[in-house]
């Protein structure tokens, strides 16, 4: 797979569009908070986006309510504990 990464300036460029906060985009990227979202788009060596990660976002763009359930479940069956609506640093529940 060939994969170049957004830049800084086509992450700043994504904000605008979206008219998205920081913490919005972290929270769309999958990202801890928008501390996290600052360390792709700033300082003097920003981290590059990955691959996987740009493409969750991108499909919680692009795909329907139903779609993205689809994928989730799917995830919960091969073993994930997921919950997009809880912070961050909420602990995992025990799957035990």
């Amino acid at each position: 797979m060939l994969y170049t990464p957004p830049t800084t300036t086509d992450l700043a460029d994504l904000k605008q569009e979206l008219q998205y906060t920081g913490k919005q985009l972290a929270e769309l990227f999958g990202l801890a908070g928008d501390h996290q979202w600052r360390k792709y788009t700033g300082g003097n060596t920003p981290r590059p986006m990955s691959p996987q990660m740009l493409f969750f976002a991108a499909a919680r763009l692009e795909l329907d309510e139903k779609a993205i359930n689809r994928v989730l479940k799917r995830m919960r069956e091969i073993g994930a504990v997921i919950d997009l609506d809880a912070e961050a640093d909420e602990p995992v529940s025990d799957r035990d």
